[in-house]
């Protein structure tokens, strides 16, 4: 975590204006954990933090769709909304910018309940599907300063899974239906992108 934090403060150094910094991994990863080290060890107001996860589709949604028990697949998402608050976020830099925000204990997003204020200089998004190059989700890659990508052993990965799954009301058969199924899916859809990050980190 040390590295990690020495690195950001190394790109604030050295790289001019706003800086929007990917990091990825497969579920589980510990990309919450990473980006919430980094804002808590940084001067108030340097950064922000904009989470994919606030553009899932809502559970109604993927019931018309028949997709819930796929929630989290990369067409489980509003791509190109996420894609056009990212744009706004490098281009609109003297402007507030409002997005939404996913909640796990219900599993849904409360619109514009987050905020990028005006000025600041490093804006952290984290997701799955940050360098994925399937249509529409190639845009996000060129916004991007840098993408790192979080490779955690495969093993500590699912445990947090589980535990996350069970924290959040899940039972235990529950719990492993989502790791080693959907989960485990989508994690093999993000290995497939980690070639394209600025770098990999192993924790």
């Amino acid at each position: 975590m040390d590295g990690i934090l020495a690195e950001v403060k190394n790109l604030l150094d050295t790289q001019p204006g706003r800086i929007i910094l990917g990091i990825v991994g497969k579920p589980g990863a510990g990309k919450s954990t990473v980006t919430d080290h980094i804002l808590k060890n940084l001067e108030p107001g340097i950064a922000s933090l904009v989470p994919m996860d606030g553009y899932h589709l809502s559970n109604k949604i993927l019931h018309e769709h028949n997709s819930r028990d796929r929630k989290g697949a990369p067409d489980t998402f509003d791509a190109l909304g996420f894609i056009a608050l990212l744009t706004r976020v490098k281009e609109n830099i003297d402007q507030d910018i409002y997005f939404p925000v996913f909640h796990r204990e219900f599993e849904e997003s409360y619109g514009a309940e987050g905020v990028v204020r005006a000025g600041t200089r490093l804006v952290l998004t984290e997701g799955n599907y940050l360098l994925l190059q399937d249509p529409p989700w190639a845009g996000v890659f060129p916004i991007l300063t840098e993408c790192w990508y979080l490779a955690p052993e495969e093993k500590v990965r699912l445990e947090r899974l589980i535990i996350r799954h069970l924290h959040h009301g899940h039972t235990q058969e529950e719990a492993d239906f989502w790791t080693y199924g959907s989960d485990e899916r989508n994690a093999q859809t993000v290995a497939r992108t980690v070639s394209l990050a600025t770098r990999s980190i192993k924790l």
